[in-house]
């Protein structure tokens, strides 16, 4: 991604924002030399390179330093290496993954190294957008099938004369470049090169009043700032996107799910049945996601605030 501002202290070295084609290998040496450490109470968790994943992780880490009395510590990595750390045990848990069915089957049916961990609460989705009010004026723009006859307005330097289509990191969830090729579509997929990008794009596009069209995704807090509106691509059924060389259709709508190591599924006490209970919804993310990305509020303040003003939802997360 789904994804996904980088507001973050992560006590461990990082490898932020990865390539999926470098730096996995090493991603997975440089972890948190607590996890699944013998008798140490402490959970290391996988942070994701968007807002949203940033701000589940805020919460929970909140929550199990401060009722539950952990140390937590913290690895900022993309999607995929993720699995990878997780399976070795050299994180605990990932809070927010958007579907990836290689993975699952590899370390959860195949190595049974890691376990679903349950539904974040949060459905997520990834499309197309033009800013509503460009959509307004043109209405059709939100079919695809009429994109090509707007594509002069959607040119950028970086696209030539094609329409451009920005995308965030490379490293998400993406079948973009094969939409374009199958749908026929005169665009160019230009990566803006991470979530905070993509964003810094957007708003300087609607400041402006320009037209755009990005790839985008739900939960987003941005939605509140600059409202877009979907461009509706070829109706998603299931399989349709088995093949990405061939995909033709739209993205699912997915619920969020959480994994953990197998072993700290097992062992993790406290902390596992917590993190197994911790879900919340849509409205909840954005509002912690908003307090970082846009008021600037430190990950840990904006837990702290939201914490203080929905004490009925998170107790019931904790460990009877």
């Amino acid at each position: 991604m789904r994804v996904r501002t980088r507001v973050m202290s992560a006590v461990t070295a990082s490898c932020a924002l990865l390539a999926l084609s470098g730096c996995a290998s090493d991603m997975t040496k440089q972890a948190s030399p607590y996890a699944n450490a013998a008798g140490a109470k402490t959970v290391t968790l996988s942070v994701q390179s968007w807002v949203g994943a940033q701000a589940d992780v805020a919460v929970a880490e909140y929550l199990l330093k401060n009722e539950l009395g952990y140390r937590v510590d913290r690895v900022q990595i993309d999607e995929v290496p993720a699995w990878d750390a997780l399976s070795q045990g050299r994180v605990d848990a990932i809070l927010e993954d958007w579907g990836h069915p290689d993975q699952e089957q590899r370390y959860i049916k195949d190595k049974k190294t890691i376990v679903p961990g349950g539904d974040v609460g949060v459905t997520g989705h990834i499309g197309w957008y033009v800013p509503t009010y460009f959509a307004k004026k043109h209405p059709d723009v939100t079919n695809w099938k009429n994109l090509n006859k707007y594509a002069k307005d959607f040119r950028t330097s970086e696209s030539g004369s094609k329409g451009q289509l920005m995308d965030g990191s490379p490293s998400y969830v993406t079948n973009d470049k094969a939409l374009v090729k199958n749908l026929g579509l005169d665009y160019e997929v230009v990566f803006a090169g991470s979530e905070a990008a993509q964003i810094t794009q957007i708003e300087q596009f609607a400041k402006h009043k320009k037209p755009f069209l990005t790839y985008w995704y739900k939960p987003q807090w941005l939605f509140k700032k600059v409202p877009m509106t979907e461009v509706k691509l070829p109706e998603y059924k299931e399989g349709c996107d088995a093949d990405p060389v061939k995909i033709k259709c739209a993205y699912p709508h997915t619920p969020l799910q959480k994994y953990f190591n197998a072993d700290f599924a097992k062992k993790g006490g406290d902390a596992a049945e917590f993190l197994k209970n911790f879900k919340w919804s849509e409205e909840d993310q954005n509002e912690v996601s908003l307090m970082i990305a846009d008021k600037k509020m430190s990950p840990e303040d904006a837990a702290k605030a939201w914490v203080a003003d929905h004490e009925q939802k998170w107790r019931g997360w904790l460990p009877k």
